[in-house]
């Protein structure tokens, strides 16, 4: 059986193996800071970012790592699904969906307005799961990477 369930302050060794796996798939490079940064947050029961592990025969075997957001267009929050990875050696055990049902049933008893995530285009292993749940829409993402925040000549932040 699957059990998806909050990451506990032990589940770090286990997560940041998943999460190095995770970020080597999409041929990402993250600062150990800010790696260090996301665990922390994903325990902090106050911040908008939460995580969710899946565990099978008490082997963590997936994450997802989500953020709950005001929305313009809803008077309840939304929840952006930012990561959701499943061990490669675990996949085709339901995996995948057990993590998604997971944050459907969040969402229906926190009332989100809508639970929303992307992937790469070429990812089809994960849009065939994706698909079975709601189409792509028409949107294009734009992602700018900002320059480091610097201060002026009078000693405040732009």
């Amino acid at each position: 059986m699957i059990l998806v369930r909050p990451p506990q302050g032990p589940d770090e060794p286990a997560w940041r193996r998943l999460w190095a796996a995770y970020l080597d798939f999409y041929g990402m490079t993250v600062p150990p800071k800010a790696t260090e940064h996301t665990w922390s947050r994903i325990l902090d029961p106050a911040g908008p970012m939460f995580g969710r592990i899946a565990v099978l025969e008490s082997a963590m075997v997936g994450f997802t790592i989500c953020v709950v957001h005001e929305s313009t267009w809803s008077v309840n929050p939304t929840c952006y699904l930012e990561d959701l990875f499943v061990d490669p050696a675990a996949r085709r055990a339901g995996l995948g969906r057990a993590p998604l049902d997971d944050l459907v049933r969040l969402g229906s008893q926190n009332g989100w307005s809508s639970l929303y995530w992307h992937t790469r285009a070429d990812n089809t292993p994960a849009r065939k799961l994706y698909d079975r749940y709601i189409q792509a829409d028409e949107f294009v993402r734009y992602r700018l990477a900002l320059p480091p925040k610097v201060s002026n000549q009078f000693g405040s932040s732009n």
